[in-house]
């Protein structure tokens, strides 16, 4: 059995106005199944090919970022905010502080 709507509207491209914007928010409402990718960017400074091919269990990597900095937070690439780590029970977590 498909979970896929079978009518689906199209948004063309342009100048955002009042209608489209609710027209693209209905769309984004009638399709919560679609995956996405979400990542976030911790750059690592001072790394190299031979840095990565002596990586091994255990390795800590310096980042670019302070502990205070926040995090960006990607959605398929795009950039939707900023988060900071956080530790919930024994899991890493991240708080959402800021959207873009």
């Amino acid at each position: 059995m498909s979970t896929v709507p079978q009518n689906l509207e199209v948004i063309t491209a342009g100048k955002p106005d009042a209608a489209s914007t609710s027209n693209e928010s209905d769309l984004l409402d009638s399709i919560p199944w679609l995956p996405c990718t979400l990542t976030l960017d911790v750059p690592v400074v001072r790394f190299t090919i031979a840095d990565l091919l002596a990586l091994k269990k255990g390795a800590i990597l310096e980042t670019a970022c302070h502990h205070t900095s926040d995090v960006p937070l990607r959605v398929n690439q795009v950039l939707i905010g900023w988060t900071e780590f956080d530790v919930i029970g024994d899991r890493l977590a991240v708080r959402m502080t800021d959207l873009a």
